[in-house]
């Protein structure tokens, strides 16, 4: 057995989650430090997981693989191992959490509250580095059941995070502010957990019929012709892993937990939530449906095209009439789902590799947005876009981040997340050509709700409130300054994450049976 190397990268932060919550309660310094130093460890250890994955032609579609018995009368295994999908999304969830602690690091200080005992900043940045040991474990898991249990457990740390260190920026009494804490907390809570209960009837039934949890002896049985699974069956056993994935994703209509999560949350948290978390959603869909279920996926593409159809612009125009600086961000980032989706259902190749590079792209550019947004609102302690007007000419340095944030959500030429939404676009234009054109009008909603949004808090005349307001500080620079970094170049060099996941899109196109649809020449 090789070294443990994805067992580390998930060990680390899990370990460090329970260090950070066993400093002791003078110490509140000392945990923040401590958590950012696993994750700088952890963001090591997915840098080497990279260099040793290979991705020349010939290699292991799965590597760096574990598989020890784990529950054995039930065929359950400790089972790991990656692809280059699995590899950019360690990578991008790494990478994020150390920007997600320093951005937040006082968002969780204490009240003046006369209370010693009450410990908030530990256990905050405690559960932050235990959904990350989480998450990164969900995307190496290739045991379905193992799986599942990552799946449903990451609810618990989010839970606390979003019912338990809530946005302070909240118009009104902190009594209804702890009550649309609670809310939100408790509708992403029920919203995730119905889906996650309807997945293990489906991971149970997929046992039935398989004898077995593991996708390598599922793919070998596949491909020996020894899986027979009946058309209704395979159907409704897609159907069960889908409803999960697109709860978590999320998709139109199962949506309307994340406004309410990512409004109620810090801007910090809410980067969790939609640029780590919800992308576990969509990579599964990649993985386990499509991989597990290939026909019952071809059956089901046309419904999944339409309700991806209707998020990306559904999603837009909630954005355009939002008031709210972070419901607006959460509806965009609804939108955006829409196009990942798309892409992963257009079955071609250009389309599942730009979702994959969507789905980083998208975490770093809504990281971006967000994180400019909450050092934003933390100054004027307002979330209403109409608190705010001339920021850029007394925080020049905030309002150009903050508008670099905004061209990339809006996927502007030159920025990365352009290059994936345009290998969407032209995956799905190639087999699904209406579909295509009309997922075109969200890139120009996409441009009207973002430059609305910069226009009406950054421009105009400078409100009484804002005018004394601070530009951004080292600690706030050092979390956006590299993101920004990374936006530009991944925008014009987009090469190292596509040639990493090509050949995990190629094995999955395989899995179900497509390939790109030849080109239509105009005969001379």
């Amino acid at each position: 057995m090789s070294f443990p190397l994805l067992t580390l990268t998930a060990a680390v932060p899990a370990l460090g989650a329970i260090a950070t919550a066993a400093v002791p309660a003078a110490k509140r310094t000392a945990a923040k430090w401590l958590a950012l130093f696993f994750s700088l460890v952890t963001l090591a250890l997915a840098v080497i997981v990279g260099i040793r994955f290979n991705t020349g032609s010939g290699a292991d579609r799965y590597q760096l693989t574990e598989s020890h018995s784990w529950i054995a009368d039930f065929g359950v295994r400790y089972e790991l191992g990656v692809d280059g999908i699995g590899v950019a999304l360690i990578g991008l969830t790494a990478l994020l959490i150390p920007f997600i602690i320093v951005a937040g690091w006082h968002d969780a200080d204490p009240q003046e509250t006369g209370n010693t005992r009450w410990r908030p900043t530990q256990g905050f940045f405690a559960l932050i580095l235990m959904v990350e040991a989480m998450v990164i474990l969900s995307f190496e898991a290739t045991d379905v059941f193992l799986f599942y249990i990552l799946f449903e457990a990451m609810l618990i740390p989010m839970y606390f995070l979003i019912g338990g260190f809530g946005d302070r920026a909240h118009a009104g009494s902190d009594e209804k502010a702890a009550a649309q804490r609670s809310y939100a907390a408790v509708k992403f809570l029920l919203y995730n957990l119905v889906g996650g209960l309807i997945m293990l009837a489906a991971v149970i039934g997929l046992y039935v019929v398989a004898g077995t949890f593991s996708l390598s002896e599922i793919a070998e049985m596949r491909a020996a012709g020894e899986l027979e699974m009946a058309t209704n069956t395979e159907r409704l056993l897609f159907l069960g892993f889908f409803f999960a994935f697109a709860v978590k994703a999320p998709l139109w209509p199962l949506h309307t937990w994340l406004p309410n999560a990512m409004g109620e949350a810090t801007a910090p948290v809410a980067v969790l939530i939609t640029a780590v978390v919800d992308k576990v959603g969509t990579f599964a869909m990649l993985r386990f449906c499509l991989q597990l279920f290939p026909n019952a996926s071809e059956w089901a593409t046309p419904v999944i095209l339409v309700l991806a159809l209707i998020s990306i612009v559904y999603g837009a125009l909630l954005a355009v009439g939002q008031r709210d600086i972070k419901r607006l961000v959460a509806y965009a980032s609804i939108s955006h789902f829409g196009f990942i989706i798309m892409g992963i259902f257009a079955m071609t190749s250009q389309g599942q590799s730009g979702a994959t590079l969507y789905m980083v792209n998208h975490g770093i550019s809504t990281a971006a947005l967000m994180l400019v947004a909450g050092f934003l609102i933390s100054r004027r302690g307002s979330r209403l876009i109409a608190d705010y007007g001339g920021v850029q000419k007394v925080a020049p340095v905030l309002a150009g981040t903050f508008l670099i944030g905004s061209l990339a959500t809006l996927s502007l030429p030159g920025l990365a997340p352009f290059v994936s939404e345009f290998l969407v676009l032209v995956g799905t234009f190639a087999r699904y050509p209406v579909i295509g054109i009309i997922a075109t009008f969200g890139i120009v909603l996409g441009a009207l709700y973002s430059l609305v949004l910069y226009q009406r808090t950054m421009t105009g005349p400078v409100k009484l409130e804002v005018a004394k307001m601070p530009d951004l500080k080292l600690r706030e620079l050092l979390v956006v300054g590299p993101l920004i970094v990374l936006l530009v170049f991944l925008g014009v060099y987009p090469k190292p994450v596509t040639e990493l996941v090509d050949p995990a899109v190629k094995h999955t196109l395989s899995d179900v049976k497509q390939h790109d649809p030849e080109p239509e020449v105009a005969a001379k």
